[in-house]
């Protein structure tokens, strides 16, 4: 469902794609990133063809850093290297929550 992003350039070139794509800001200790793996395959299903990404914001803090990711898991969308919307982990714990953000990038 989320493909994995490996490295700076390989981040990069996703974020300039012309069309929105959603990347997931996780860490391998995070539980709330756990929990919210568990309903994000479901909420995608509803966005068929959206491109979708994750990084570990410990193994690329300085991304993370520059794009304001300060709690994790938190969902960014990109499009055209700008950064169009971003929830903050505080507000993605449920699938409504996570919907509603990514409605309006991809309806």
């Amino acid at each position: 469902m989320f493909e994995k992003i490996s490295s700076v350039e390989q981040f990069e070139k996703i974020i300039g794609h012309d069309k929105p794509v959603v990347v997931k800001f996780y860490a391998d200790w995070c539980p709330d990133c756990k929990r919210m793996d568990v309903f994000m395959g479901e909420v995608m299903e509803g966005f068929n063809e959206i491109p979708s990404y994750s990084i570990d914001k410990d193994q690329f803090e300085e991304i993370s850093n520059k794009n304001d990711v300060m709690g994790i898991p938190s969902l960014l969308v990109y499009q055209n290297n700008q950064k169009l919307g971003h929830l903050h982990s505080a507000n993605a714990k449920t699938p409504e929550e996570v919907t509603t953000f990514l409605q309006p990038f991809f309806s």
